[in-house]
């Protein structure tokens, strides 16, 4: 028996709607789980809304907003660069020394910045001429750039000599801090080039199938290795601003601050597999984990419970980004 085309409509259409719907949760869910958050916040957390805590949420999200963007472009081309946080500690010692031998902020800048890039360099070429898996090579070169650190302060607190360092991060423009308009810069930048240019698409496709990639002419090493440099000297940036906000820079094995920014990535939806991700939703993941410790804060919720709170909610997005990856595959 033939169905007729009425029928054949009638069937189909839902499937249709189907789909349209489990396509719209999987692109925009993030959007909407951040949105609800907001709401439930702003009804049940005096304070909250308050312009005060806005401002301060968004300054305090400027750091790793500015290195969530380009590692964002990392991890959706296939790879992993967990020595980031080495690289925010150690790059503005480096600053702040030629800043103290030479008097010069724009000098001090560009050497903290140059030193990441040293340190993207170094993790490009582990990666991409060793052939060292990047986790374990960055990994391993995390621990290198931190005791460089150690060797560049001489285990002392470095201050800036130059009062006006701290204008770096903290001028005031339109009621929002410097740091903050720069990482609404650096993310807008890193959008635009990861959507709407030829460079973003050779990212995507060097992620969802190098061989592939590599036989269409793409140059997936340089690729690679471009975005280590990008998310390196990201790191580097941020770290300078960090500076800037305390008016100090110290070593420390503390290298929380790459999974706060790996956090925002991959609850953003990007896929740990590669091929897959948006700057837009990694700063959708970034306001969300903001948001959710900013509540827990100001309803003083206990620390130990927030930090399983957050590793539930990141494994929940992994679990996600699995489960998706399978349905496509079958």
């Amino acid at each position: 028996m033939t169905l007729t085309e009425t029928e054949n409509t009638t069937l189909v259409a839902p499937a249709v709607h189907r789909n349209v719907w489990r396509s719209s949760l999987t692109r925009y869910g993030i959007v909407w789980a951040a949105a609800a958050l907001f709401v439930i916040l702003c009804l049940t957390t005096p304070g909250f809304f308050g312009v005060p805590n806005l401002r301060n949420l968004l300054d305090q999200q400027a750091a790793v907003l500015i290195v969530a963007a380009p590692l964002t472009l990392t991890l959706i081309a296939g790879q992993f660069d967990v020595s980031l946080s080495a690289v925010y500690i150690t790059a503005p010692l480096v600053g702040l020394q030629v800043e103290a031998a030479t008097h010069s902020i724009a000098l001090a800048l560009a050497a903290g910045v140059l030193a990441g890039l040293v340190c993207g360099a170094f993790n490009a070429f582990l990666v991409v001429t060793c052939r060292i898996n990047s986790f374990i090579s960055t990994l391993a070169s995390s621990y290198v750039v931190a005791g460089i650190g150690y060797v560049v302060s001489d285990r002392a607190i470095l201050t800036p000599s130059d009062e006006n360092f701290r204008d770096l991060a903290a001028t005031r423009i339109l009621g929002l801090t410097s740091s903050t308009w720069m990482a609404v810069i650096v993310v807008a930048v890193f959008w635009i080039a990861l959507s709407s240019t030829r460079y973003g698409r050779y990212v995507y496709a060097t992620g969802a199938n190098g061989d592939a990639a590599r036989l269409s002419g793409i140059r997936t090493g340089w690729i690679v290795a471009s975005t280590f440099l990008l998310t390196a000297s990201a790191a580097a940036f941020a770290g300078l601003l960090n500076a800037s906000k305390s008016m100090s820079a110290q070593a420390s094995d503390d290298f929380s601050f790459v999974f706060g920014a790996l956090a925002a990535v991959v609850v953003g939806g990007t896929s740990i597999a590669g091929g897959a991700g948006t700057v837009w939703r990694t700063v959708a993941g970034a306001l969300f984990i903001a948001m959710m410790n900013n509540g827990f804060n100001l309803n003083q919720v206990d620390p130990i419970f927030q930090r399983i709170i957050l590793g539930l909610v990141i494994l929940a997005a992994v679990g996600f980004d699995a489960f998706s990856r399978a349905r496509r595959r079958s």
